[in-house]
């Protein structure tokens, strides 16, 4: 356990690039250990649940090297030619790395053992279990499709045509990373466009991808065994981990920062239109292209900013924000209405009840459903927390970092009971938020609150308006 406690201290001012995109990361590594020679990867993110990835697909027999001028040099084995690892294959706390390394595996004739943490053990497999199971791999899981589990991966994989019940751009990953060893096009249809990068990593390695479409949503088809040839890739700076300095320096009276190299995916970006609908000052400048992935500099300077109705059609463009939006939100000058949340129930925690349980210990009120929540903001700086009392993370470095952030702009200081596992997706927050001017510190004994009732509003009642 390392307690972390957020100290107000004044405006944030700098210019920094925040690590490489998680998601990205992870697709550069898989795809790159599927195609045939040598991938550079520049800008990968080193945090514990990429490095988890990259130590899993070592032992599916890949060679993953990091050379000292931090590039990583992958030698692929080809479409289909993953072997059989000797060991399980321990994916720590990183559902990313399950769900499609699973998909990865389902389409190679091997067994294969899979754990993770205390946390990832939790988390259901059955979303990406069940479409695998239809291409013919098979599964044997804890109850609830829960790890850690046995895969026997499919001796003749079959093409699928699958609706998803859930817009999920994890579930539609897996199945894309199955279809590589599967002859035949494989075709998935969501419901609401989901992150496409994988349709787009794929491409820049020579798959056949067609993406038609469909209202909201969208048809995949992707052709089976196609021969992916090693491409330099740079993976861009992750929105979601530039979002916590970004919504720091917008609720920080008096801060002006600028997060540089952020990807601009279309489909991840939904927290940045929300903040700008909220009345942030958020530029845009220096835009380019990268491996297919747009990128640019965030500049962020201290806003007033008013409460909103956020559209549950927005979700799957941001559902890794809410966190971060809620502590927007409750320095907000109104009511923030967030719709669309109920995939936040089965993230590394239940997040939409860590959040609530976050806002009640910080003084902030809100209303909470199973699928929203309603954030009444304090219309400038939030309480805080009562010495003494701390926000308890459930192993969920999200929770941690947001509500660090709230704690750079209370009235008071904010402590989280653990963020040692913050480093599984931003290594170095800390550090990198002080060199912004933050005070964020390793905090002494911490006696955790008790959980109570929410500061006005009970945690379940009718949903808003």
């Amino acid at each position: 356990m390392q307690p972390l406690t957020a100290h107000p201290r004044g405006p944030l001012r700098g210019r920094a690039r925040p690590p490489g995109d998680k998601s990205i990361s992870h697709r550069a590594l898989m795809l790159a250990a599927s195609a045939i020679g040598e991938t550079r990867v520049a800008g990968l993110l080193e945090g514990e649940d990429v490095l988890g990835t990259a130590e899993a697909l070592r032992k599916l027999g890949a060679v993953i090297e990091r050379s000292e001028d931090g590039t990583w040099r992958v030698l692929g084995r080809g479409t289909g030619g993953l072997v059989e690892p000797d060991d399980v294959l321990d994916l720590g706390n990183s559902g990313t790395s399950a769900r499609l390394l699973l998909g990865l595996m389902a389409s190679h004739d091997m067994s294969v053992f899979v754990t993770g943490d205390a946390s990832l053990r939790r988390r259901p497999m059955g979303r990406v279990i069940e479409p695998l199971s239809r291409m013919g791999a098979s599964f044997e899981a804890r109850q609830g499709n829960r790890l850690p589990l046995m895969l026997r991966g499919a001796s003749l994989p079959v093409p699928i045509r699958y609706e998803l019940p859930v817009a999920s751009a994890q579930v539609k990953s897996a199945i894309l990373l199955a279809a590589l060893n599967t002859p035949g096009t494989t075709t998935v249809i969501e419901p609401e466009a989901t992150r496409d990068h994988s349709e787009r990593m794929l491409r820049h390695l020579g798959a056949d991808v067609e993406v038609t479409a469909q209202g909201k949503g969208a048809e995949i088809a992707i052709t089976g065994c196609p021969e992916l040839v090693g491409q330099p890739i740079t993976v861009p700076a992750d929105p979601s981990s530039a979002a916590f300095a970004l919504v720091a320096g917008l609720t920080v009276p008096g801060s002006d920062i600028t997060m540089t190299g952020v990807g601009l995916n279309p489909l991840r970006i939904g927290l940045f239109h929300t903040l700008r609908e909220m009345g942030a000052s958020l530029d845009i400048a220096d835009l380019r292209t990268e491996c297919g992935e747009p990128a640019a500099a965030l500049r962020a300077r201290y806003s007033e900013l008013k409460g909103i109705a956020v559209p549950a059609e927005r979700a799957p463009s941001m559902i890794d924000e809410y966190p971060i939006l809620a502590v927007a939100a409750a320095h907000a000058r109104g009511t923030t209405v967030m719709k669309g949340l109920a995939e936040l129930r089965v993230k590394e925690s239940d997040r939409l009840a860590a959040v609530a349980d976050g806002l009640e210990r910080c003084g902030v009120k809100f209303r909470i459903g199973e699928d929203w929540l309603e954030v009444e903001g304090c219309a400038g700086l939030p309480p805080g927390l009562d010495a003494g009392r701390a926000i308890t993370t459930q192993m969920d470095h999200r929770i941690a970092m947001s509500f660090l952030v709230l704690g750079l702009g209370a009235r008071r200081p904010v402590t989280v009971d653990d963020g040692s596992f913050i480093d599984t997706s931003f290594p170095g927050f800390a550090d990198f938020m002080r060199a912004l001017g933050a005070d964020i510190r390793i905090a002494g004994e911490v006696q955790l609150a008790a959980g109570g009732a929410p500061v006005g509003g009970a945690r379940t009642g009718e949903a808003p308006a």
